[in-house]
């Protein structure tokens, strides 16, 4: 038996939701994840966990004071995150206009990068970040830091 379930990453972000099935939602129509079968529900019908899938990316997604843990969103916190997560899609420019169009908060438009991808930011219900990027390979040695980064 492997240390880990072979189908993810060694690494899985858990993101803390005010309404998981809003969150769920959300996660499939503006970013196109895919809920995966394994959403367990409390005795009110309340989603207590459930994982999203994107490509090769995989999150889990638990509401604000599951399993007894005092994790609020920023959102609710009033806090912004100072944590996002950065997910390469194939084609940022169209990934971005659905995702805006499907109610995704824009923090900029798409935008080619010295590091060497075209990406853009975006909010999601809970005051997340996300940061979504297409490689170009462009990258420029020197730079000016303007301050505003990933």
């Amino acid at each position: 038996m492997s240390w880990k379930p072979k189908e993810f990453a060694q690494c899985l972000p858990c993101v803390v939701a005010k309404n998981c099935k809003d969150s769920i939602e959300f996660y499939t129509a503006a970013f196109g994840f895919t809920e995966l079968d394994n959403t367990s529900v409390d005795e009110n019908g309340d989603v207590q966990h459930a994982m999203l899938q994107l490509g090769e990316v995989t999150i889990m997604l638990t509401p604000e004071g599951a399993f007894g843990m005092p994790h609020l969103t920023p959102t609710s916190s009033g806090v912004m995150s100072p944590m996002g997560l950065y997910i390469y899609v194939e084609n940022v420019d169209k990934f971005y206009e659905q995702a805006v169009a499907a109610g995704a908060k824009s923090l900029n438009k798409p935008e080619d990068s010295f590091w060497g991808d075209r990406y853009a930011r975006l909010m999601d219900l809970d005051g997340y970040e996300w940061s979504f990027a297409t490689y170009t390979g462009k990258i420029v040695h020197q730079h000016t830091h303007t301050g505003d980064c990933c």
